[in-house]
């Protein structure tokens, strides 16, 4: 029997704010849809924007150029029709809505009910939620609709079966978040089982600023079970056929391991964020130290060996070994590779700075002398960026930034940290996983010990907590928000309990300085965890 229904979901990878050129992206994607024989094309969550466009949604011109927008897409929908997101304001309120254009016009136009406030979106700064249920009939099919964090409230999905829903389309911005795609796909399994009815969920992809979307756009039939999935982190156009109001069992791209979506996730959010703001590379400091290295895996294969130039800024207390690592992984990745001495740089400083220091003490943790090399460094690898009009990637870890193990204005220098939210754990794990795929770190790399190779014989060890327990502390006391007294009472012991909170604490100057980098824990430093400076909260502990 032939399909009653064939739609597209386009999944789409947008720019926030560049409003031409997504309706641009998203009329090729309806004639392509078209000339596969697609009755109706569905789009994500405001897509004509891109999510989220923060406070763009605050300007006059923003909705000017939106309804700019969906006058095109309403001659469009003359061959195809059309559901697509984007804000809309009425009167003095702003909505988060979907429009459904057929024939050339609108047909219906439904607002998001369930407004999205967590995980560093604050939705409810900018719309108000919508309160009526949304229906389309299209083509003797009743789909009910939704958006985002709507399909959290089994009534709004209630609400839509009992006007007269028969398949829940549901178009997000849901962002990547560690395992969180399996949680998505559990939760999408429920809904459509309890209600009793199809389901289509279209997602957006990309990277945008702190947020990546995967994609995973997937389809359900009345019993939650899943019979077509699109690829994670890639842009995708599928077709979905109703028969009988029901769909068929279609493609179900292959579902991928944890550490593997989390290293797709770091690629896309650091190729989407050099390409949309206009780099024409990257550039970073490559030390021989399994973070640098990971950072140089990760933007090889999210923009080519051409596009990325990796620098070694060696000192009296960098190890032979350091060189020769860095070099062998630059050779190994085929990327430009520069070696630059900093002791040049150093001592000068230090001729200008040794007459200012005279009667000065070098006092037990004075880092000063350190923290110089640090930012000798940062100043060439800036240098090259004015010069190459290439985006620095700084390479500090999660778990660097937590405690302040990490030179403001100098390792810390650069516009995007892929691994800031990455755990030191989990940069092992996400080295090894690499590997894995194809050699891109040398082993070695891997199995040192980690040292920032500022003084003799430097080791992490040395100031830090092994990796394992700071990593869990930290966890507990970041993300799930554990007190000093929780803690205690998950067995970590009490002094370096005390003394990792507070390095926490009164690191959050740096942190608030720092580059953004992709959000792919529970909760980032950045939007998720905001925290005040000046604060004598946590005192009670240290």
């Amino acid at each position: 029997m032939p399909s009653l229904l064939t739609l597209a979901i386009a999944q789409l990878n947008f720019t926030v704010g560049a409003i031409e050129t997504n309706t641009q992206t998203i009329l090729t994607a309806i004639e392509d849809a078209h000339q596969q024989g697609a009755e109706l094309v569905v789009f994500s969550e405001l897509a004509i924007t891109g999510y989220s466009p923060e406070d763009l949604l605050l300007r006059d011109d923003l909705y000017e150029r939106v309804q700019h927008a969906l006058v095109e897409l309403a001659k469009a929908s003359q061959q195809v029709a059309i559901l697509v997101g984007h804000p809309w304001r009425q009167g003095k309120h702003c909505y988060n809505a979907v429009s459904f254009y057929c024939q050339g016009q609108l047909q219906e136009r439904y607002f998001k009910q369930q407004l999205t406030n967590e995980g560093g979106v604050d939705e409810a700064r900018y719309f108000t939620s919508g309160e009526q249920a949304g229906l389309i009939n299209f083509k003797e099919h009743r789909i009910g609709l939704l958006i985002g964090d709507d399909i959290y409230q089994p009534k709004l999905i209630a609400q839509a079966k009992t006007a007269g829903a028969e398949l829940l389309m549901v178009m997000s911005a849901a962002a990547y978040g560690y395992q969180q795609p399996a949680l998505c796909q559990t939760l999408l399994e429920k809904r459509s089982a309890q209600a009793g009815l199809p389901l289509i969920f279209v997602n957006q992809v990309g990277g945008q600023d702190e947020f990546v979307y995967a994609g995973l756009s997937q389809v359900f039939n009345a019993r939650g079970e899943l019979v077509q999935r699109l690829p994670a982190f890639s842009s995708a156009l599928r077709l979905v056929h109703l028969e009988q109001k029901a769909p068929n069992v279609a493609e179900i791209s292959p579902e991928l391991a944890p550490l593997a979506e989390m290293y797709q996730a770091l690629v896309l959010a650091t190729r989407d964020y050099v390409i949309k703001n206009g780099f024409e590379g990257v550039v970073l400091g490559l030390s021989g130290g399994i973070d640098s290295a990971l950072t140089l895996a990760i933007a090889v294969d999210a923009l080519g060996k051409d596009k990325v130039q990796a620098v070694m800024m060696p000192f009296h207390y960098t190890a032979a070994i350091s060189v020769d690592d860095a070099f062998e992984q630059a050779k190994l990745l085929g990327v430009e590779y520069n070696s630059v001495p900093i002791a040049p740089m150093f001592d000068a400083f230090m001729g200008q700075l040794t007459p200012l220091f005279a009667g000065q003490e070098k006092s037990a943790g004075d880092t000063t002398e350190e923290n110089l090399q640090a930012r000798a460094r940062g100043m060439l690898v800036m240098a090259l960026s004015n010069k190459k009009h290439r985006l620095v990637l700084t390479t500090g870890n999660k778990s660097e930034l937590a405690v302040g193990y990490c030179t403001l204005y100098g390792d810390m220098v650069g516009g995007f940290a892929p691994l800031k939210d990455v755990a030191k754990t989990k940069v092992f794990a996400l080295s090894r996983y690499r590997n894995s795929v194809s050699p891109a770190i040398p082993q070695r790399v891997i199995d040192r010990p980690p040292s920032a190779e500022l003084a003799p014989d430097q080791l992490d060890q040395d100031n830090l907590p092994p990796y394992e327990v700071l990593d869990a502390i930290l966890e507990a006391y970041v993300e799930q928000d554990q007190s000093l007294a929780q803690l205690l009472a998950a067995g970590f012991d009490e002094a370096e309990v005390r003394r990792v909170l507070k390095l926490v604490d009164i690191n959050e100057y740096k942190r608030r300085q720092g580059a953004i980098g992709p959000k792919v824990s529970a909760r980032n430093f950045g939007k998720d965890r905001r925290y005040p400076i000046t604060s004598g909260f946590g005192r009670i502990n240290w």
